[in-house]
């Protein structure tokens, strides 16, 4: 029988690659994100097998409840989850309103909550939880208060986890990349990770030791790992893939 495994992002950049990564190593995949269209493509790339596809926006307490009823219906159980969804914004930590403020913590802290408490129960003995935060959940940035709080909430979350699910034999990580080429690194049209700007300041800069951005496959072949067999002994870590960008200075 294929393991399970749910992804959610997987409509574009790393939630992409990391459903594609799991599909292509004979995983049942099932794909979460709000652009369907996307999803669709994506499922009919895969190689055969029992997959399944949810278009919802996984901030909200129905779509957690809708993939509740999926898996009980079409599967029953699952091996792991990795959560790969969130947003960009940007925000003033002193001026803007706290609607505005509260944005990435209602979209990417309240929907990863969301989806672990229904998928938990799914998880038997070595189930594996990833979640996929950033390098702003322990670096700062100029314009990405909310942004970095909320990620670092989610890196803390995953810690909890590992803690409260390890009676469970159920092992909870992060990953936090740092730049990755993804259509999040698009600004009105430009990648920000190949303009001069990203040039001079981090790789001419010396700020960056592998003189690039990272791709999605990289991300995602972390995620493998850490679902496999041979990450048995890894729980409440935050696992940083940023090309070495967080040793320098």
């Amino acid at each position: 029988m294929n393991k399970k495994v749910v992804v959610t992002g997987a409509s574009s950049g790393i939630g992409m690659a990391t459903a594609r990564r799991f599909a292509s190593e004979g995983w049942d995949v099932c794909i979460l994100a709000r652009r369907e269209e996307n999803l669709k493509q994506l499922i009919n790339e895969f190689p055969s097998g029992n997959h399944l596809v949810l278009a919802g926006d996984y901030s909200l307490p129905q779509t957690a409840n809708d993939l509740r009823d999926l898996i009980t219906d079409r599967w029953g159980e699952l091996d792991a989850f990795v959560n790969c969804a969130g947003v960009s914004i940007s925000g003033n930590p002193i001026d803007d309103e706290l609607d505005e403020w509260n944005k990435p913590f209602k979209i990417m802290v309240d929907g990863a909550v969301y989806t672990t408490r229904v998928i938990a129960p799914f998880l038997s003995e070595g189930g594996r939880i990833i979640h996929i935060t950033s390098i702003h959940g322990e670096r700062v940035e100029k314009g990405s208060s909310a942004y970095a709080m909320a990620k670092a909430a989610i890196n803390q979350y995953c810690r909890s986890l590992a803690l409260e699910l390890a009676d469970k034999g159920i092992l909870v990580n992060a990953i936090a990349p740092g730049f990755i080429s993804t259509p999040m690194s698009i600004n009105n049209g430009v990648n920000e990770l190949e303009t001069k700007w990203f040039r001079d300041n981090y790789v001419d800069g010396h700020h960056l030791p592998l003189r690039r951005a990272g791709q999605p496959d990289e991300i995602a072949g972390v995620a493998f790992f850490l679902a496999g067999k041979d990450a048995t002994y890894i729980t409440g870590q935050v696992i940083t893939v940023d090309g070495g960008l967080t040793i320098t200075f």
